[in-house]
């Protein structure tokens, strides 16, 4: 997970303890840290940590934002076949505009609701969990 929302962090924390305890959600920040975790430099040069196997990316943070990060990411032949879903607070058509021409897998506003935001994490976990992509 790629967010500086510390309350959004949280919720989604809670949906994987309650619905997807046996995968565990790795989170960073902004978007420099989560390419240092991705391609496993500086604080992350430890290869032990696994290569994500989908990413929630929100857009609005600092140092590089989310869509910056979506397009290093989809423009690495290596790292393209992750899937990312932009979790974000932004409802701008541009933002989804360009996150889908960048090859975003899916573009979700967070919910304000404690419930329903509980509820769209799990189901995109659910949604991944089955999805087949290839090796």
């Amino acid at each position: 997970m790629v967010d500086d929302d510390e309350d959004d962090i949280l919720i989604t924390k809670r949906a994987f303890e309650r619905y997807e305890p046996k995968n565990t959600l790795y989170v960073v920040r902004d978007g420099d840290e989560a390419l240092d975790f991705i391609y496993h430099r500086g604080d992350y040069k430890d290869k032990s940590i696994p290569a994500p196997r989908l990413i929630f990316l929100d857009i609005n943070m600092p140092k590089m934002n989310g869509l910056e990060v979506l397009r290093r990411l989809k423009n690495d032949p290596e790292k393209r076949r992750i899937p990312v879903v932009i979790l974000t607070t932004s409802r701008r058509e541009q933002d989804k505009i360009e996150g889908y021409n960048l090859g975003v897998n899916s573009y979700i506003v967070k919910p304000v609701d404690f419930t329903k935001f509980m509820e769209a994490v799990s189901t995109i976990n659910l949604y991944w969990s089955l999805n087949q992509l290839p090796d």
